[in-house]
Formats: C-alpha cells, structure tokens, sequence
C-alpha cells in the first residue's frame, strides 16, 4: 500500500524532524524546499498526502496549492503562521484538506493525517462496494457517492473531497439540522477543537460553488449557535417569500 507523503516546506530542520517522526509511523517522506519543484513533483508522482508550507522561496504555498488543484485531488494539508486566520481561510477556500498552525506537536500533525486517510479511504471503500451507485436527489441538485459526481442542472459541479464528503452528509439529513461536532467528525474524520472554523470555510465555499443565477434562495442554512441544513426545496421557497 502507497503511504507516501511529500512535505513541501523550506525550513530544513522540520523537514528532517518530521521524516524521522512520520517515517517511525509507516510513512516513506519526501522533502521539497522550494515551491516549482514541490508543485511538480505533487502531482507528476503519486502520495497519499501532501504536507504544504504557506511560506516558500519561488512560488508560494498558495501557488503551489492551485497549480496541485489543476491537476491532482491528492489531499493537503496546509501549515500556517498561528493565529494567520486568513491564511487558514484562502488555503481551505483553495480546495486544501486540512490546516495545521506552526508550531506544533507532531502528534497533532500524525492525527490530522490519520483523519484525512480515514476519510479517503471511506470514500474509496464506498465507491467499490456501491455496485448499485447511491443517488441522492434534492431540488436541482444529484449527488452520485458511485461515481462520486455532483450535478446540477446537467451540468458537473467541480467539488474537492471534502466539499463532496461535505455535501453528501447534508444531503444525507436534508431539511434537518446538523451540528459542527458532528460534521467535522464525519466529514473531517476527527473531533471539533477550540476555535477551530474550517468546517465553516468549507461550508462557505461549497456554497458558493452551489449558487445559481438568479436564485437568491441559500441551500445550506446557517442554525446560529448549532450548526448547518440543507433546505429542501420548500424550505428554501418559505425562506424566500417570508
């Protein structure tokens, strides 16, 4: 089984830390430390993940995150200067799995791998078990988990994984509400920390990709204080005329 991962970081010395701590847990590393060559070499070799540094010489982690997007869904995970919350947001927005702030413990970065991982591998394992591809159908919207495709209006949504995994769990529940706790723990794969807001960037940018043209109804509702739900078509009709 592939359990390689590129680190894609500048700072020598995190590199080799992190090769020595990942490479003890089953991990083979590759290290990059400058952004062209981590952008080439993410998406002309295959790993299971790829850890990206915000801070590069050439081009910069967000670059390197677009130029990886054109190309590759190979999940990443993003490290940010703490307390950076715009990075935080533009790296997630970008399509990037998952975001670690420096410094950090190792420990922290093994389990956010680990949730990642745990989340492929349940997309994967649902797609060759679904002989019968699972559909779901809510107004204009068909989420196919099968061919792990969403359309609307005939026409294919461009999704990231999470935004997908994010999707299916809304729809999953349409017309009720969810909470963040159990949002981040199934689409994430882990549990909700302190101050953590990446489940609502992805919910923020999943809408955007969901909007319509003169549709001013929003399909996924904000509960303020609990969490999130996809309105069925009605709802999203009361919303608007109300």
């Amino acid at each position: 089984m592939n359990q390689r991962i590129l680190i894609i970081d500048d700072d020598l010395e995190l590199c080799q830390l992190l090769d020595e701590y990942l490479s003890r847990e089953g991990f083979s590393i590759d290290s990059v430390n400058h952004g062209e060559e981590g952008a080439e070499q993410a998406v002309a070799q295959e790993f299971v993940l790829v850890i990206l540094d915000v801070m590069l010489p050439g081009l910069n982690g967000f670059d390197v995150l677009r130029r990886i997007r054109e190309k590759s869904k190979v999940p990443v995970l993003m490290l940010t200067a703490r307390g950076d919350d715009v990075d935080r947001i533009v790296g997630l927005e970008m399509g990037a799995d998952d975001y670690l702030p420096k410094p950090f413990n190792p420990r922290e970065l093994l389990a956010r791998i680990r949730a990642i991982q745990r989340r492929v591998e349940t997309a994967e394992q649902n797609h060759q078990v679904d002989q019968q591809a699972k559909v779901l159908a809510v107004g204009d919207i068909r989420l196919d988990s099968g061919a792990r495709e969403v359309i609307r209006d005939e026409k294919r949504l461009d999704l990231t994984g999470v935004e997908f995994s994010l999707l299916e769990a809304l729809l999953q529940k349409a017309g009720e509400v969810i909470d963040r706790e159990t949002l981040v723990r199934t689409v994430l794969g882990r549990r909700l920390s302190p101050y953590d807001r990446s489940i609502d960037v992805h919910i923020s940018s999943l809408r955007k990709k969901l909007r319509h043209e003169g549709d001013p109804a929003e399909r996924i509702k904000t509960v303020r204080g609990i969490g999130y739900m996809y309105a069925t078509p009605t709802q999203s009709a009361e919303k608007t005329n109300g």
